[in-house]
């Protein structure tokens, strides 16, 4: 009998401690959310967040208000986001360069990319593609690599900052192709785009939602797509790989992301949120018009991604000897 007293006693216990939980998640979110983005309006981070933002707030009966800080590669707002009260009202939504490759590049490292993040749903994917001036004097990938071999030096190529996916590709076409350009980084994807229009920079290797609206009205050349198979927005346009290129293989997935320590009933809360809004069939294709392949999954998915390519970055980078400026 006493044993069954002990047992009811430490159950109750249990109960009454995991309660204020309970119901803080229950309630949660009563005010509205702040959602940074580590990057300027109009490009990819951006694009997808601004897609989710109406349905999230509609799911969660809250404004759900998007703040972009860009600087550093996207790591400034992520480094907010790692220091904000975990408390599920700053969440981050950031992309695998900002969270997965930049951040150990730094000195001092802003954050640890595992231990002060949570990563808690897969929003979506998008492939890279080659993009040129509509003026440029090459039509083709290969046509650009020739140019570059001789013109040795006089090219350069954009990217939305430092060891960005973007730059990665860049730099591994170049070590693939035998080819040399400068790199020009910038703080977002929007003005590397007008730059690139007004053909200030020779390059880019970007995100397709950004870079679709463009090539579609002609102020940009498609020269070829980072990944393994040719994507349905522009089925004439071949993959690096095809042409000559083998295994050659770069996207970028974006990621909702919450600080360490968040209590998990609010990061699950968020997880299944992202999911029901995607699970949308109109908003998937609003999503997929714009290039974008939606996301969703477990917490466990994302996670795993996270750690999955922030090894595999980290010995490209060993590899190409890349380094922070």
């Amino acid at each position: 009998m006493n044993t069954r007293i002990t047992r009811r006693a430490l159950g109750a216990a249990a109960l009454l401690s995991a309660t204020p939980r309970l119901l803080h998640a229950q309630a949660y979110p009563s005010r509205p959310v702040t959602m940074l983005v580590g990057f300027a309006p109009g490009g990819g981070t951006d694009i997808i967040a601004r897609f989710l933002q109406p349905a999230l707030a509609e799911e969660f009966g809250q404004p759900v208000a998007i703040e972009n800080r860009p600087g550093a590669s996207g790591t400034l707002a992520a480094s907010a986001m790692t220091r904000a009260r975990p408390d599920g009202y700053t969440m981050l939504m950031t992309t695998i360069s900002a969270s997965a490759v930049v951040p150990p590049l730094m000195t001092p490292p802003p954050f640890d990319i595992i231990r002060d993040q949570t990563a808690v749903a897969l929003a979506g994917t998008v492939p890279l593609v080659a993009v040129v001036p509509r003026n440029a004097p090459y039509d083709t990938l290969r046509g650009l690599i020739d140019y570059a071999k001789a013109n040795p030096g006089k090219l350069n190529f954009a990217s939305s900052g430092a060891a960005t996916s973007q730059h990665l590709a860049s730099e591994l076409l170049c070590i693939r192709a035998g080819i040399s350009m400068t790199h020009v980084p910038y703080r977002g994807t929007g003005q590397a785009v007008n730059d690139l229009i007004a053909g200030r920079v020779d390059l880019n290797i970007d995100t397709l939602p950004t870079n679709l609206p463009h090539i579609r009205a002609g102020s940009l050349k498609a020269l070829a797509i980072t990944m393994p198979e040719r994507v349905e927005w522009l089925p004439d346009v071949p993959t690096v790989a095809e042409l000559g290129f083998p295994g050659f293989d770069s996207s970028v997935w974006y990621m909702v992301m919450a600080p360490a320590n968040t209590p998990a009933e609010i990061t699950a809360r968020w997880s299944a949120a992202v999911n029901k809004v995607l699970g949308d069939q109109g908003l998937r294709t609003r999503i997929r018009e714009a290039g974008f392949l939606p996301g969703g999954g477990t917490q466990d998915d994302a996670a795993a991604l996270l750690r999955r390519d922030a090894q595999r970055y980290a010995e490209l980078i060993r590899n190409a000897s890349i380094r922070l400026d």
